[in-house]
């Protein structure tokens, strides 16, 4: 039987008065997602297009796949003996591994926003597809499951479905996330034997930007930052994955180019600024290296360009992207015990993001005015 047909089919035992009329909204999400809602607008003025927020959501998706492999691969290459297998061994290593980090931030949160929606009698909010696969890329693989589950469902309720789901939030969920864990159990998103899935006595190994925040150098070569065989969360680590994920997201038009640029252009300003300083030898690391390792790249593509929790008006894309770059760098050269930064830049700037858009939009109309009184 033709799929379409079958759904159209058992479509009126979900409906109002239906057997099954409790699971509309479940229903309704496995419909939507399969083709495009058959809605109509009826008032107000709308952009009629092919794609819906299920739709945006799956180019995300996609885009975030070069970076999901990799950092799969890079699992399995980073344990003990992983340089000795081959490619494929590695991945395969590193797809055990990080497939059950998945399972669990789908199956827990899905299961919130399905049972949230089902409570409200409302549609099923989609953005959880990114935020599923998000949560375990920014995560070590050593982190715990029960620990990811418990993340997890805090950003989903917290972060989300308190503020009404969906487009309301106000702070990015996969960073929140990776904040609680971060804030809750430190010991398990930091230091130097979290980031290895085998995980044996003896085994261990700094991320680079601790090891320039302790000493001021690195082991791993700007080659390995590019291509990503070095200890980080799992996705990461390759900026050259996460490049290719950022041109599909542009030539797309579904994230913002202002908002990458300039959050590399605040950053290369800021790291400059303590090269000039130069007051100890973290401070003297090149500016532009700070823009591939860490999570510097991935927050850029990924994180800080978030539809949501960004700045809306042109101007201050720039303006929010910039602040980010800036202060993901202060953080890191200014904080020791901290050498990270992204994660609290981006959620900074994501609660400042309103507040920037209200003064770009606010002086647009200054302008406008001034112009008025000037014609007349």
């Amino acid at each position: 039987m033709d799929l379409r047909k079958y759904v159209d089919k058992i479509k009126p035992a979900f409906e109002e008065g239906g057997k099954f009329a409790a699971l509309h909204s479940t229903f309704d999400a496995f419909e939507t997602f399969l083709y495009v809602p058959n809605t109509r607008t009826s008032k107000g003025s709308h952009v009629r297009d092919c794609n819906d927020l299920k739709r945006v959501m799956i180019i995300m998706v996609l885009a975030l796949m070069p970076a999901l492999i990799f950092g799969m691969f890079n699992v399995g290459y980073q344990r003990i003996d992983g340089p000795e297998y081959t490619i494929l061994q590695n991945f395969w290593y590193g797809f055990l591994k990080v497939l059950p980090i998945i399972i669990v931030s789908y199956v827990v949160g899905l299961s919130i926003e399905f049972a949230s929606s089902q409570i409200r009698k409302e549609e099923v909010n989609e953005g959880f597809l990114v935020t599923g696969m998000l949560i375990p890329m920014i995560v070590p693989v050593g982190t715990p499951l029960w620990m990811v589950a418990l993340a997890t469902a805090f950003s989903v309720v917290v972060c989300k479905e308190v503020f009404g789901g969906t487009g309301m939030n106000i702070f990015n969920p996969a960073l929140v996330a990776r904040a609680f864990i971060f804030f809750s159990y430190t010991a398990s998103i930091s230091g130097e034997n979290v980031w290895f899935a085998d995980n044996v006595d003896g085994h261990s190994g700094a991320t680079a930007l601790s090891q320039w925040a302790d000493t001021g150098a690195t082991q791993y070569s700007v080659c390995d930052a590019l291509i990503g065989t070095i200890p980080g969360c799992i996705g990461e680590t390759s900026t050259i994955a996460i490049l290719l994920g950022a041109l599909l997201l542009v030539a797309t038009g579904v994230a913002s180019w202002r908002i990458m640029l300039s959050v590399f252009a605040g950053g290369l300003a800021m790291g400059l600024v303590f090269n000039a300083i130069g007051a100890n030898a973290y401070m003297q690391v090149p500016a532009w290296q700070h823009l591939i390792y860490g999570g510097f790249a991935f927050g850029a593509v990924f994180m800080a360009t978030d539809p949501v929790t960004a700045a809306q008006t042109n101007t201050g894309k720039w303006i929010y992207g910039f602040m980010i770059g800036v202060l993901a760098v202060l953080i890191r050269l200014v904080n020791p015990g901290y050498p990270e930064g992204m994660m609290m830049a981006i959620l900074f700037m994501n609660g400042i993001a309103p507040l920037i858009d209200h003064y770009v939009v606010d002086a647009n109309i200054r302008r406008r005015n001034k112009r008025v009184k000037l014609a007349k």
